[in-house]
């Protein structure tokens, strides 16, 4: 039986929680309503912009960008500093109430969370109606909005929620991809970062249905493993479980906060390559490998970010664990200052366990092993052949020939 899978993503999280607050306060005007944002501050005209309303979004302002840049595409923006400590309320209760429904929640950040929906699926007539349910529960009770994407699978669930906003409910089944996914840019794709958008289109993929057709080995040239990991997304490919336990919590990983923010590549890469060297270290120390590397920045405006990617074989080697860091902080870093950066290992295993390997490792082993093989049956026979014409003793071993020289003395 397939799983059915719920991500469930709060609309315009910060936006909509300091909402309903000033509204719970007597204010008389809704942020949701009219062209406002969080973030940065007016006067100083510093910060970017952590979330928008729809109003905001029709005069082409963008989550990111700095503020001037929104004030001036709207002189009469309304901004709202950010408040981290009430958004870390809002998103708790909406935690526990999920909760009420299943245990098996995977919080992925503070506004969004995967539900394993398939052992309670049978209390409700259709996947549909519960998620129905839950996003109108939602309203009813805390007053902000969620959409909820429905699929097989974590990635399928994911790209669902990111249709039609807000308050919405949709489908995304496998049968569903070619009609619902295959046609959208390329850069609306699960992990399509920056970068990789920019190469892609150089290589005249626009759509994920054109990605999705493409060669993988010929990705796998330009991306590297990241590219074979676009091609499965865009085919619809995902096999990781709703993990209740953050993984991230079984692992072994460190960060640092910089003593001064951090603005170009070469000063972030110089630092993920230190925290490399310690979390490969610590990984050694503790005889584990990790399947799983995650980076983590924090912005100079606390605005937090994250990605991470299972590596195709565990490892513990800093090279392997910086190249991966280094290939994540690429895709993800909005090219602001940095203030904090660490890297996690997690999905640990014991580092002395045996591996199975892969047929692409398998191959070329049993190639060297045919080819020695093959040297060694040559050079029997040269020696055979030598023998037949000049005798048994014409040719000898090296230790042999020593022997006979003590033998003679």
């Amino acid at each position: 039986m397939p799983w059915i899978i719920f991500h469930i993503d709060v609309n315009s999280a910060y936006l909509s929680w300091s909402a309903v607050e000033q509204l719970k306060n007597g204010a008389e005007t809704d942020l949701r309503k009219i062209p406002a944002i969080i973030g940065g501050d007016r006067a100083s005209r510093h910060g970017v912009v952590l979330a928008k309303s729809i109003s905001a979004k029709k005069y082409g302002i963008r989550t990111g960008e700095p503020v001037v840049d929104a004030i001036r595409k709207c002189p009469n923006l309304v901004i709202a500093p950010p408040d981290h400590r009430l958004y870390s309320d809002y998103s708790r209760k909406l935690m526990t109430f999920l909760r009420g429904y299943t245990d098996q929640i995977e919080q992925v950040s503070v506004d969004e969370c995967y539900m394993d929906f398939t052992e309670i699926a049978p209390r409700f007539s259709s996947p549909m109606e519960g998620a129905l349910e839950i996003k109108n529960e939602v309203r009813r009770q805390f007053g902000f909005t969620v959409n909820v994407g429905i699929s097989e699978n974590k990635l399928l669930a994911k790209m669902a929620s990111d249709f039609e906003k807000p308050d919405k409910v949709h489908t995304l089944f496998p049968d569903e991809i070619k009609e619902k996914m295959w046609p959208l840019p390329i850069g609306e794709l699960f992990m399509a970062g920056r970068s990789s958008v920019e190469y892609l289109q150089k290589l005249e993929i626009r759509t994920i249905g054109d990605l999705a057709q493409m060669n993988p080995e010929l990705l796998e040239i330009h991306l590297k493993s990241h590219g074979r990991k676009l091609w499965e997304f865009a085919n619809g490919m995902d096999n990781s479980p709703v993990e209740p336990v953050r993984q991230e919590a079984k692992g072994i990983g460190n960060s640092i906060t910089l003593p001064q923010d951090a603005k170009t590549e070469e000063e972030a890469c110089e630092v993920l390559g230190k925290l490399a060297g310690s979390v490969g270290r610590r990984l050694r120390k503790a005889g584990q490998k990790a399947g799983m590397i995650s980076v983590e920045i924090k912005y100079y405006n606390f605005e937090n970010s994250s990605h991470q990617t299972q590596l195709e074989r565990a490892t513990n080697e800093d090279a392997r664990i910086y190249e991966t860091a280094a290939e994540l902080f690429r895709e993800m870093w909005k090219k602001q200052p940095i203030r904090l950066l660490g890297i996690r290992s997690s999905k640990l295993t014991d580092a002395f366990a045996p591996e199975q390997l892969t047929i692409f490792e398998v191959q070329p082993e049993m190639e060297k092993r045919k080819k020695a093989s093959e040297k060694k049956a040559k050079l029997e026979q040269a020696l055979k052949e030598i023998r037949g014409r000049y005798g048994e003793e014409a040719v000898i071993r090296g230790s042999n020939m020593e022997e006979k020289r003590e033998k003679e003395k």
